[in-house]
C-alpha cells in the first residue's frame, strides 16, 4: 500500500468520520484508490456511484484545504464520472 494512500485514508477519516451514504471512490494517479461507502474509509477499487480522480498534488490540496474541490473540476485538474451530485456532497464534506 502507498503511503500517500495511507495518508489519505487517515485524512478523509477525519473529514467523514461516519462515511458517505452512498458509495464514492477517489483514485490518486499513480498511487492507488480509496473507497468511502457507509461503512467508512479504506484503500480499495470497489465499484462505486462516483469517481473522482485526481493527482496528488490536486488530491493532498483537497484535503489540507488548499484546493477547492470545485475549482479543481472546473480547471480539469479533478474529473468526475458517475453522479455529479453525489461529487457535490463529497466536495462540500471535504471543504
Amino acid at each position: 500500500m502507498s503511503e500517500v494512500i495511507d495518508q489519505a485514508v487517515a485524512a478523509l477519516k477525519q473529514k467523514l468520520p461516519d462515511g458517505f451514504s452512498s458509495t464514492a471512490k477517489f483514485v490518486i494517479k499513480d498511487e492507488g484508490s480509496i473507497i468511502v461507502d457507509e461503512s467508512g474509509v479504506r484503500p480499495g477499487d470497489d465499484e462505486a456511484e462516483v469517481v473522482l480522480t485526481a493527482d496528488r498534488e490536486t488530491f493532498e490540496g483537497m484535503l489540507n484545504g488548499d484546493v477547492n474541490p470545485t475549482s479543481a473540476f472546473m480547471s480539469g485538474k479533478l474529473s468526475v464520472d458517475g453522479s455529479m451530485g453525489l461529487a457535490m456532497q463529497l466536495g462540500a464534506a471535504l471543504a
